[in-house]
């Protein structure tokens, strides 16, 4: 499958939490070590405090949430994605930038 697709994929997994209003779900998919940089909120630093901001961010999360990647590539263990948001007209539109690590063990 084309890294494309797998990362589609785990952005998939991501809205879909997020739809539910699933704050634990979204912060899955960092690792303990992560960093988030958004627009919306200050800079969260480890997977708690990314879950965290999401708590916040889900408790007004609708159904309309979409992210769909418009470029990807890979090289080793990194791989990149940029990508498309919408949360509707509360929110907005946006694109994201998201750099990813290939963990040992498949994560």
């Amino acid at each position: 499958m084309p890294i494309r697709d797998d990362l589609q994929e785990l952005w998939d997994v991501y809205v879909a939490a997020y739809r539910s209003g699933n704050a634990s779900g979204c912060a899955a998919i960092f690792t303990e070590n992560a960093e988030m940089h958004s627009p919306y909120g200050p800079p969260a630093r480890g997977r708690a405090a990314i879950e965290a901001l999401h708590d916040i961010w889900v408790q007004h999360a609708g159904p309309n949430k979409t992210l769909q990647v418009i470029e990807a590539g890979s090289s080793g263990n990194l791989a990149w994605t940029l990508a498309a948001y919408s949360e509707g007209e509360a929110v907005g539109n946006g694109t994201s930038l998201s750099v990813f690590e290939h963990q040992a063990g498949g994560g």
